[in-house]
């Protein structure tokens, strides 16, 4: 194992940052597989299961047991994590800027349908070669201008040529579910069945540039673009996984959770350990844009009907909004059926106001298809 420390926004008179990074394997000795845990920085349980993951892969490491390579970032923002307000920790967005940590990043697919044009040719893997080539050199071509775009930077140029990526999240409140592009959705099943999950989110675009599409988006855009003329295979299976709520930071939930992701890996060929029988899978992949939300139709005490992991039905009591001082209480139902998988951790709202998501198997909405 080797560790390394990314220094961010080390000029004078400012605060600087360090990113710790550990690598398992050879580089270039076979597949590539990156992890980061809370990219947004208070979403906690990933850290736990990311120091549980460092444990794992440091024995197999020893025992010589990680037969491609292996990047683990186990607390990837160091900038949200040194942000608080008023005693509460914030995370999710750069006080500096008010952008969102896991939006931005710098999509290459653009200057690489330039740069690789009169250089493919009808070999995919020499292909894929190339493209992580130019991809490596587009990012670090990238010139940051401030420190979250340092922190990006040196988040995505460790993630861009891998094979596997593996951005470990978790929700207000949630089951555990994933978000990745619909090109990978049977790639993803395995996944998906060892960590349990409730749902498997598709989309080829959501919107806002999210660090999952900036690794596996290029592959898919490349693919089509240079279509029968140039073999470009999926080389990046990118996913988001959200590991429940943020207040699910148990043990028996790590260990449980970074052990699926081993053999998941184990599957890949990746390490070597005894393959266990897949667990029959608790949902198929839905479309992304098949997930309704619900808001607070008026400010009130917000008490739930279903539970998390409920499967509901269109016009189902899911929640109700009660005002306190009027007595007004509104049934809040769902137009779509599907899963509740996600909700507000909060009990009061005011008006507008998030309240809970539902993953519906038909697509319906448009435009930008992730919250803030």
């Amino acid at each position: 194992m080797r560790q390394q420390t990314h220094s961010i926004a080390t000029e004078d008179n400012v605060a600087a940052y360090r990113l710790t990074s550990f690598h398992y394997g050879t580089q270039g000795s076979g597949r590539k597989v990156y992890i980061q845990a809370s990219l947004h920085a208070d979403e906690v349980p990933a850290m736990l299961v990311a120091h549980v993951l460092r444990r794992e892969l440091d024995r197999l490491d020893a025992e010589n047991k990680v037969t491609g390579e292996i990047i683990l970032v186990p607390a990837a923002n160091p900038i949200g994590l040194s942000q608080v307000i008023h005693g509460a920790p914030f995370g999710r967005f750069d006080l500096a800027t008010g952008t969102n940590f896991n939006r931005s990043y710098r999509h290459v697919a653009a200057a690489l349908k330039t740069s690789l044009q009169d250089k493919l040719g009808a070999d995919p893997a020499a292909n894929a070669a190339l493209v992580r080539e130019h991809a490596r050199r587009e990012v670090a071509a990238w010139l940051p201008s401030s420190a979250t775009e340092e922190l990006k930077k040196a988040l995505l140029g460790m993630a861009i040529d891998a094979d596997i990526m593996l951005d470990l999240h978790c929700d207000n409140e949630a089951v555990l579910h994933m978000y990745t592009g619909t090109p990978l959705a049977g790639r993803v099943k395995p996944l998906a069945a060892l960590m349990g999950a409730y749902a498997v989110l598709l989309a080829t675009e959501s919107g806002g540039e999210p660090f999952d599409e900036a690794c596996s988006r290029v592959w898919w855009e490349l693919a089509e673009h240079f279509g029968d003329r140039f073999p470009i295979p999926l080389g990046c299976v990118g996913v988001t996984v959200e590991l429940r709520g943020e207040n699910d930071v148990r043990y028996d939930l790590a260990e449980r959770d970074a052990h699926a992701l081993l053999q998941y890996l184990a599957r890949e060929g990746v390490v070597d350990l005894p393959v266990e029988p897949l667990p029959a899978p608790l949902c198929e992949p839905t479309p992304l844009e098949g997930v309704e939300p619900l808001h607070a139709p008026h400010a009130g005490v917000l008490v739930f009907l279903k539970k998390l992991g409920d499967p509901v039905q269109a016009g189902d009591a899911v929640a109700d909004i009660v005002d306190p001082v009027s007595g007004r209480t509104t049934t809040l139902r769902p137009t779509q059926s599907g899963v509740l998988f996600a909700s507000t951790a909060h009990r009061h709202l005011l008006r507008g106001m998030h309240v809970c998501k539902i993953a519906g198997a038909q697509a319906w909405r448009t435009g930008s298809l992730l919250g803030a």
